[in-house]
């Protein structure tokens, strides 16, 4: 005969009980007979609106830093989509872009199609890689060189996803869920520099609403070069007012309900206004903290073997996985939300081109921020990174320094922390290969190859191939770790 449990006519798996105490991370939980006490009540709803907040810091940064990337264009007076931020002097230092580059003349600008319906851009021949993204930061259409214009220029339709009006001929057409939109393209420096890209952008590029074709505005040019402002998504709680903005404009569908429902969870409700209490303040405080520490954890100390690029090697991919959606496996795995939170706390913009397998066109990447012994590159210190000949770019090749704490250019006395195929003359070995240094001051007879680091500092680097070819995709061409001299 089997003994009943105490307080059961039969006996009852231990397996669904629940203790009168149990020991966790968050304390000590007590219960009589299953009825949570109310410590412990409290207690694991602040820990359920905790883990919420971090959540939706890891989950909805791309939407938090597109609308920061509006914000800070708006702040040098670039509001309308017909005025064009434009980087005629490069992007140097100054203005914080994540991860930018100094390589290419960029040009972006806003869409808002509730406010201005089907928007027509008009772009001129020889443009690079461009590209239209949503309001989070979802692809909706690449141009230039990537594009389906590749690179003749072309007249491209951004319409809203639900549009069903009549399309004219002769558009290229992307459809966008969501009500604002970026539009970024890159110019190609000729012979190094950037005066022909701008040129072709300020007399080749429109844009105006459809309803306006006949009577478009005129295009009006910002020069963000030399410029200080902040387009970089906020670290503490001030993230949630961000999304919370992002939510209330966009249309309720822009995300959908297992997120929506996330951010309802902390207070984030289309239609309602994020006012958090104190108790709720304060948790959001710390979960900014765990989700910008956790998001530095997966940039900076990745615990993905996917995430390297050659075996026994510290460099990163930009793409871990290489899918622009981040699907495993076509989706068969689901999503790589880590992976997708490593790319948008290090980058901007989304698209095919960066991810996919397109040789001679768009652009790949590598990322390291350790040396060939596993530390963390330090400004104080001296190291020597080798790029061997024959870098299988159609275009160009550039290694770019950044802050970890911005994931901007690193700032120091030189205003393009960089160096450049196209633009640079550097002194090559006799194999062919380059040494490039790096630290706060040049080894004797390397200025040319060298750029400046910060004591007290770190830094991290990333590779960019602008035409990427075979031997890059096939992983038979590879750079050299970052060894330390001193």
């Amino acid at each position: 005969m089997t003994t009943a449990t105490p307080g059961f006519n039969n006996p009852i798996p231990a397996s669904i009980m629940t203790p009168d105490a149990v020991d966790t991370r968050i304390g000590r939980l007590e219960f009589f007979d299953g009825f949570p006490t109310e410590s412990t009540t409290q207690a694991v709803f602040d820990h359920l609106d905790f883990i919420r907040g971090v959540q939706v810091f890891l989950d909805f940064i791309p939407a938090a830093s597109l609308e920061a990337a509006r914000r800070g264009v708006a702040s040098v007076g670039v509001t309308s989509p017909h005025q064009v931020l434009i980087f005629d002097d490069l992007m140097d230092s100054n203005p914080l872009f994540l991860t930018g580059n100094t390589d290419t003349v960029y040009a972006l600008a806003f869409l808002d199609l509730a406010e201005d319906g089907p928007t027509v851009v008009e772009i001129p021949p020889g443009c690079g890689p461009g590209t239209v993204d949503d309001a989070f930061f979802r692809f909706v259409i690449d141009m230039g060189l990537p594009g389906p214009d590749r690179g003749q220029g072309g007249r491209y339709l951004i319409v809203p996803t639900d549009f069903e009006g009549d399309i004219p001929d002769g558009y290229f057409v992307g459809r966008s869920p969501s009500r604002v939109n970026l539009l970024i393209l890159r110019g190609l420096l000729v012979d190094g520099r950037p005066e022909a890209p701008t040129r072709t952008f300020k007399e080749g590029l429109k844009i105006y609403p459809l309803s306006a074709a006949d009577n478009p505005p005129a295009m009006e040019f910002v020069s963000g070069s030399r410029k200080s402002f902040n387009t970089i998504h906020a670290n503490n709680a001030d993230f949630y007012a961000e999304v919370a903005a992002v939510i209330e404009r966009e249309p309720v569908d822009l995300f959908d309900p297992e997120l929506r429902g996330l951010a309802t969870g902390i207070g984030l409700r289309k239609g309602r206004p994020f006012a958090p209490d104190a108790r709720m303040r304060a948790i959001l405080a710390e979960a900014a903290a765990v989700g910008n520490a956790t998001s530095r954890a997966l940039a900076f100390r990745t615990r993905d073997p996917a995430a390297y690029l050659y075996e026994g090697s510290l460099w990163k991919a930009g793409f871990i996985g290489g899918d622009y959606r981040w699907l495993i496996d076509d989706g068969v795995g689901g999503r790589n939300l880590d992976s997708r939170t490593t790319f948008f706390y290090q980058a901007t913009v989304n698209t095919p081109a960066m991810a996919l397998r397109m040789p001679g066109r768009g652009s790949q990447y590598g990322l390291l921020n350790q040396d060939n012994t596993g530390a963390f590159l330090d400004g104080g210190k001296h190291y020597r990174l080798r790029i061997p000949g024959d870098v299988p770019a159609k275009d160009f090749w550039s290694v770019v320094v950044y802050d970890p704490q911005t994931r901007s250019e690193l700032q120091t006395p030189q205003p393009y922390p960089s160096k450049n195929s196209r633009r640079d003359t550097l002194t090559e070995n006799p194999d062919g290969s380059i040494d490039l240094y790096f630290g706060p001051t040049a080894p004797d007879g390397t200025g040319s190859n060298w750029t400046a680091t910060v004591p007290g500092k770190g830094f991290f680097l990333i590779l960019r191939l602008y035409g990427p070819l075979e031997p890059w995709f096939e992983r038979t061409w590879k750079p050299g770790d970052a060894e330390q001299l001193s």
